[in-house]
């Protein structure tokens, strides 16, 4: 079956040429099956891929006249430049055209683009951005929410416990995701009244593998599966775990576990609980972060976490 990935190719720090290259990359790891529709200028897009002697027949080119830039307001943005890349590639997922959407662009226009066109499964109250944090070689810890909602209810930190474990099962491959609550001690009796009152709420859930609080020093190490937070704390959580590969890095500290901190490595986080497979990339993408946010959104895709999500919420 064609699977259909759309990229926004003016999206980035470096676009048109970093997202092109990534592209590129992508489509030459990437099943036969797959075709990339490249959203963005044409003429950039076709000297691009001369330039790198590689054929721009092998893609899908969908022209735009606009640019959303990284600096412009996201939703007032959005509403206005309908002919820019991004604009184009969400209404290119929201009538089905294309399977999945991915941009190194405007964090918060492609917040708006999710939520105005593709719009949350029906059933949960607010999506969430989920990262994988490194606990060892090749093992990572869903982290959610890391900035999407910087306030969260109980009910909503719930159901992100049931958005994260399905996430887990289904494109990471654990069978029964342990989910823990981010929370300033393990005792039941610990926390805010906001963690006191989802713990009540998890707790003997039929909906997931809970398996109690978990700290701050447990996110590196293998206490949970998922771990769920409003995104204040979770976005605190992660620029944390972005400035220990960054210490790495600076204290030439050559080890493969702080390797697997770097971005690159998984190219883009995924807006989990709306309609279609959206990911977001870093603004400063390099071609091989822009390559695996591609692929990881082909595995998503695969994974059919959309329909299930639907199902888990009806």
């Amino acid at each position: 079956m064609k699977i259909r990935i759309g990229i926004d190719i003016m999206g980035g720090d470096f676009a048109p040429r970093s997202t092109t290259h990534g592209a590129i990359l992508a489509k030459q790891d990437l099943p036969l099956e797959t075709e990339l529709v490249l959203i963005g200028d044409q003429d950039a897009i076709t000297t691009i891929c001369r330039e790198e002697n590689y054929d721009p027949g092998n893609f899908v080119i969908v022209h735009s006249e606009e640019v959303i830039g990284m600096g412009d307001h996201p939703v007032k943005t959005f509403s206005l430049k309908k002919k820019s890349s991004m604009a184009i590639g969400f209404g290119m997922l929201s009538k089905g055209l294309i399977d999945g959407f991915c941009s190194a662009g405007n964090t918060g226009a492609m917040m708006a683009g999710a939520m105005f066109t593709v719009k949350a499964i029906p059933g949960i109250i607010r999506p969430a951005i989920g990262v994988a944090i490194p606990k060892g070689e090749n093992e990572f810890t869903l982290l959610l929410d890391v900035g999407l909602n910087p306030d969260a209810r109980p009910d909503v930190l719930y159901q992100y416990a049931m958005m994260g474990s399905a996430y887990v099962k289904h494109v990471l491959g654990v069978e029964s995701p342990r989910v823990g609550l981010l929370n300033i001690g393990e005792e039941e009796e610990k926390g805010s009244l906001l963690t006191k009152a989802a713990y009540q709420m998890m707790k003997d859930s039929p909906d997931f593998n809970f398996i109690g609080n978990v700290e701050g020093n447990g996110l590196f190490a293998d206490k949970a599966d998922v771990v769920v937070c409003e995104g204040f704390a979770g976005n605190i959580m992660l620029k944390l775990a972005e400035s220990v590969y960054n210490l790495s890095r600076k204290m030439k500290m050559d080890h493969p576990f702080f390797e697997q901190f770097n971005y690159e490595n998984f190219g883009g986080i995924p807006i989990i609980g709306i309609g279609s497979p959206v990911l977001i990339g870093h603004g400063m993408s390099t071609p091989r972060a822009i390559k695996n946010m591609i692929i990881r959104n082909r595995e998503i895709i695969d994974s059919g976490l959309i329909n299930k999500l639907k199902k888990a919420f009806e």
